[in-house]
């Protein structure tokens, strides 16, 4: 009877079965890179902390204003949008991921804050009282949110 050692043994030997081990300067790079991504969620974080406001504002006009949205009240659609704003300051990752899983495939490399605004939008919002119809597709409502994004949250 062979032992359970052996048997891996064997399986080296042959290339079948082999364990994956990055080596050092691997381990290096992807350690980096979520530094670097945590790092500038965390910047994000702050910057939207600090801009809430008048994010929500910006987004909600403009929404209106390209016709992406039509509302009874633009007031009741600010609210929202702070909502969903002050949402993502209140949630882990996990949970944001979650919320953004159906339109994650939108854009390459979206930004996570106009990704929820959007995932927001299209999912939740629609059924909201304030809204009478939302005309934009989902590429339209993102294209529109990320402007106003980028505007008050710089990522790199």
């Amino acid at each position: 009877m062979k032992s359970h050692k052996s048997g891996l043994n064997e399986m080296k030997g042959n290339g079948v079965g082999r364990e994956y081990r990055p080596n050092v300067r691997e381990a290096a790079v992807i350690s980096k890179l979520d530094h670097q991504k945590e790092s500038q969620r965390y910047h994000a974080m702050n910057q939207l902390r600090h801009n809430i406001d008048e994010l929500a504002d910006r987004i909600s006009m403009k929404l209106i204003e390209e016709r992406l949205i039509e509302t009874i009240s633009k007031g009741d659609l600010q609210d929202q949008i702070q909502l969903a704003l002050q949402k993502i300051l209140d949630s882990e990752e996990f949970e944001i991921q979650f919320q953004t899983a159906n339109i994650r495939t939108l854009v390459p490399r979206p930004n996570f804050v106009s990704l929820f605004v959007t995932a927001y939008i299209v999912e939740k919002l629609i059924d909201h009282k304030c809204i009478v119809d939302i005309f934009g597709t989902d590429e339209e409502i993102y294209a529109s949110v990320n402007r106003q994004v980028n505007r008050f949250i710089q990522m790199d």
